[in-house]
């Protein structure tokens, strides 16, 4: 039987790796995106996909876009919470009071306000799931990127406790904790580190590596593999965990 889900941020990128991951095993799957372009590229490729325009940093739109998802699913069995924005790349005392609101705001209040939602429909799920995607840099601390892993810190917290909140109504809550994820964001995010620190991108990349048992920055399909398997009866045991796959990150320097 087809379940349904519902993934925010999933018009590309990693969200867009996860939601293909759950097409392919016949789910019912709606993403939401602020990019329209990538949403309807995405529908053209899947035709049975269900998409929203939406702006995750505006809390006042969330909830009429939610209802929206709602009523096309017909219900929820799975939420994947993958909003995120990285902010700027700067040390601490130049990071403004803006930057810092804009990302907290964005990765853990809109985070919140799905889940808030989302809550009711998972009870009545058989089996509810909360998928949460946070960061290497939610286990570490990560310099010139103070906000980004404060929010990301702050999404493992919340996990934890949604855990132990909804676990009397078999609803199962993991947060997933990627490293570096092969593409095109993180040879911006890689450039971006390099010009703060006045060094070569290769000798970033370099040292991003160098701190990692493999020596492979992160497939995308490999995140979703494990969504899909958080997802799964196989893991119906498996709740509050923390999950890196990072290629065993060491640090982030």
């Amino acid at each position: 039987m087809a379940r349904k889900v519902f993934i925010s941020a999933g018009g590309s990128g990693i969200g867009r790796c996860i939601a293909e991951a759950f097409l392919k095993q016949g789910d019912d799957v709606f993403v939401c995106d602020i990019n329209q372009q990538s949403l309807q590229q995405f529908k053209q490729d899947y035709p049975q996909l269900q998409i929203a325009y939406c702006d995750l940093g505006q809390m006042n739109a969330i909830q009429p876009m939610f209802e929206t998802a709602m009523q096309a699913l017909g219900g929820l069995d799975i939420l994947v919470n993958n909003t995120g924005i990285s902010g700027p790349t700067v040390a601490a005392d130049e990071l403004s009071f803006e930057d810092w609101t804009q990302v907290l705001n964005l990765n853990l209040n809109s985070t919140f306000m799905m889940t808030k939602l989302a809550i009711p429909y998972l009870k009545q799920s058989d089996s509810g799931v909360i998928i949460n995607l946070s960061s290497i840099a939610g286990r570490m601390g990560y310099p010139f990127r103070l906000a980004y892993s404060t929010s990301k810190w702050g999404i493992i917290g919340f996990t934890k406790t949604l855990s132990m909140e909804l676990g009397a109504f078999d609803i199962r809550v993991n947060v997933v904790l990627p490293g570096a994820v092969d593409g095109e964001r993180v040879q911006r995010v890689l450039q971006a580190r390099a010009d703060a620190m006045n060094i070569s991108l290769e000798e970033v990349t370099q040292n991003a590596l160098a701190n990692q048992s493999l020596k492979q920055f992160v497939n995308p399909k490999h995140i979703a593999d494990l969504c899909v398997f958080l997802a799964s009866d196989s893991a119906s045991s498996i709740s509050g965990q923390i999950l890196p796959i990072d290629g065993d990150k060491q640090r982030l320097t």
